[in-house]
């Protein structure tokens, strides 16, 4: 299955030296002040308001974002994590892929109670369902099973259906 993405053909040059036509700068500068904040805040409730109010990403109660967490700094308000979910230390996650000739948008969907491991790469686009377990330095390149136990680079289904 390939990811939910949309797609924006460029010309000239590659679309990342385009950026400032994608996105207006003064929200890039804003999110990266506001998300390098949240990488190094100790307290989980503090990181998550700061997602909320100034990001507008959807971020559901009791969910943990661990340090050093990279949430897409150009479109942050197109990721949404489920309540009680754990996001793994230094995980990366984008909505947004700059190529050579277009550049790619997709939102970004985390389930209730999904645990990412550390190092995790979850590309645009992509939706985990509820109950998944993703393990540390995972390619998340396309959709994940509710309940699934998924891992690798490229990332494969180890267990269709974790048990209890």
């Amino acid at each position: 299955m390939s990811r939910k993405t949309e797609r924006y053909p460029v010309e000239e040059a590659n679309s990342l030296w385009q950026i400032y036509k994608t996105v207006p700068f003064w929200k890039v500068v804003r999110n990266f002040i506001v998300i390098q904040i949240a990488r190094y805040t100790p307290w989980i409730s503090v990181k998550n308001w700061l997602y909320r109010t100034f990001l507008g990403m959807k971020v559901g109660d009791e969910t943990a974002v661990a340090l050093m967490v990279m949430m897409d700094i150009m479109f942050p308000e197109r990721i949404t994590i489920g309540r009680n979910s754990i996001i793994g230390y230094n995980t990366t996650i984008l909505a947004h892929e700059y190529l050579i000739k277009e550049y790619r948008l997709g939102d970004v969907v985390i389930g209730d109670e999904v645990m990412i491991g550390a190092n995790t790469t979850i590309l645009p686009g992509v939706t985990i369902g509820d109950g998944a377990v993703v393990s540390a330095g995972t390619l998340v390149y396309r959709d994940v099973p509710a309940g699934a136990f998924v891992g690798g680079n490229p990332m494969k289904v180890i267990r269709e259906k974790m048990d209890d």
